[in-house]
Formats: C-alpha cells, sequence, structure tokens
C-alpha cells in the first residue's frame, strides 16, 4: 500500500510535466493568447484529477487509520467488561455466600448444643447412596454419629471420618433413620430416606390423627438428632384395614440439591465424645 508522500509527489510530477510540456509549446515568442488558454485548459483537468487522486488516498489512510484505532479501542473495550463481569459475578456469589452463613449463624444462636459450620465439597454421584462429603474432620473435634442440620431442617449424619474431611449420609438416603413426631398431635414414627428424594414416615399407628400438611419433627428419643428440628412435611396419608400401621409419605424441608453449608452437632443428646474419640482413633 502506497504512502500519502508517494501518492502526492507522483501526482504533482505528473502535474508538472504536463504543464511545462504545454506551456512551451505555447510560450515561444508570438503565441497567442489562444495557445495559452488551450494549454490551460488541458492543464485543468489534469491539475483537478490529481488533487482529486491525492485526497482520495489522503481519506483512504485517515479511514484506515482510523478503523484501526477503533479495533484497538474495541479490544480494549470487551477485556475491561469481560473482568468487571467476572468480578460482579465474584460479587454475587460471595453475597449470595454471606446470606447464607448469616442464616447459620442465625440459627446456630437458637441453639443449646455446640454447633460446627462446614462446607460441603463433593456429592456422592450414586442414585443408590445419598451422601456428600464435608470439609471437617477428626481435627475439628467431628466424630461418626453426629447429626447435621441447617435452618431449614435435618440434613443427614456423619457416617465416616478423616482427619480433615467427614462423610455425611443424608436423611433421603434408604439407610437413614430419624426418630421423629407429628408436630401437631404428637404422634410417633420413624423416617425414612426414599431413592426418590423424599421419605417414609414409618410405624405410625393407623388410629392416630394424621394429615397431609402436617410438620413432622425430631423427637429426641433416638439419643442423636435434638429435639424438634424440622424433618418435613406430610405430602400423602394411605390407611388399609389390613394393616395396624399406616403408609406416610414425607417431603424434607432440605432442598438436598441445592446444600452448600451444614452444621454439625457437636454434642448431641447421649453422644459420648471421649468414647467416640477413643473409636475414631486410627
Amino acid at each position: 500500500m502506497f504512502s500519502k508522500k508517494i501518492i502526492m509527489i507522483a501526482g504533482l510530477a505528473v502535474l508538472v510535466a504536463i504543464s511545462a510540456t504545454l506551456l512551451s509549446i505555447s510560450g515561444t515568442r508570438g503565441v497567442s493568447s489562444y495557445g495559452f488558454g488551450l494549454s490551460v485548459l488541458l492543464v485543468a483537468p489534469a491539475q483537478e484529477a490529481t488533487v482529486r487522486a491525492v485526497r482520495f488516498a489522503k481519506d483512504i489512510w485517515k479511514h484506515y487509520f482510523f478503523l484501526v484505532s477503533a479495533a484497538k479501542e474495541t479490544g480494549s473495550l470487551g477485556k475491561q467488561l469481560s473482568h468487571a463481569t467476572e468480578k460482579a459475578n465474584r460479587c454475587d456469589e460471595t453475597e449470595l455466600s454471606n446470606f447464607r452463613l448469616r442464616g447459620l449463624l442465625n440459627f446456630r444462636e437458637t441453639m443449646s448444643e455446640r454447633v460446627l459450620a462446614a462446607e460441603i465439597v463433593a456429592k456422592d454421584a450414586s442414585p443408590w447412596f445419598r451422601s456428600v462429603i464435608i470439609d471437617k474432620g477428626r481435627a475439628e473435634g467431628v466424630g461418626k454419629g453426629m447429626p447435621v442440620v441447617i435452618p431449614a431442617g435435618v440434613a443427614g449424619l456423619v457416617t465416616d471420618i478423616s482427619y480433615h474431611h467427614s462423610k455425611v449420609m443424608l436423611v433421603i438416603d434408604r439407610n437413614s433413620a430419624v426418630d421423629a413426631l407429628v408436630q401437631r398431635t404428637r404422634a410417633r414414627g420413624v423416617v425414612k430416606g426414599k431413592s426418590d428424594g423424599q421419605c417414609l414416615f414409618r410405624y405410625v399407628l393407623r388410629k392416630h390423627d394424621v394429615m397431609e400438611g402436617d410438620v413432622i419433627v425430631s423427637s429426641g428419643l433416638d439419643g442423636v438428632f435434638p429435639k424438634g428440628i424440622r424433618v418435613g412435611r406430610v405430602s400423602g396419608v394411605t390407611k388399609s384395614n389390613s394393616d395396624i400401621f399406616q403408609g406416610v409419605v414425607i417431603t424434607p424441608f432440605v432442598d438436598f440439591e441445592k446444600l452448600e453449608e451444614v452444621l454439625v452437632v457437636l454434642d448431641p443428646p447421649g453422644h459420648d465424645r471421649n468414647h467416640d474419640r477413643f473409636r475414631s482413633e486410627p
């Protein structure tokens, strides 16, 4: 691509050459004004064409640099926008985390037992076992059999521990069991997990009053979960004349798909910390 100076020099050279030739022809002694006028008539279009060519090249040159500058500025603005978006996303995550932690803190103040906040770092991918891994273990005072709760209700039970991590069996696991009762009528039963994310309220006598919408809470009689922690809400009741027990389905209050932070109850009812520490030593 030719530079602006080269184009201007070439145009002026052509113009000077044409002008000199014509003026030399018409500039001899005795030449009438007709010859001079003819030379001007011939030179003027060439001059005009040259000027236009120079202006066109100049405009193209300016437009090229404008596009280059605009492209650089667009790239810089794109990077700034990307950084700003990433920063805003981190701020949103921090705000949501702080909101959840404030909820845990407020819930902890309502409990008489000592509790430890923990974060979920992994989840069991198996459809047969519903468990998670938390970032607290033996070093932080966590032991087997300790209950795990959140403000919404019962979450699960610690089943295995390592030095800095623990495995928590969720209440929706089929191996889970929580002694519970109907908050309204005090009818007692055992909450067992189901594979579909719900729970069964087992061993509830058919004569007891249980209705859809009833709230189920922990009874505290199993020596594991503190009394009065919410477990779930009754979503279905069936009664058969041939069975002494009712069929009760419970929808847990905890949304296990969104579970991120939990509280481990370090002093559950009937829990011997010294005995648990002795059993946990390798």
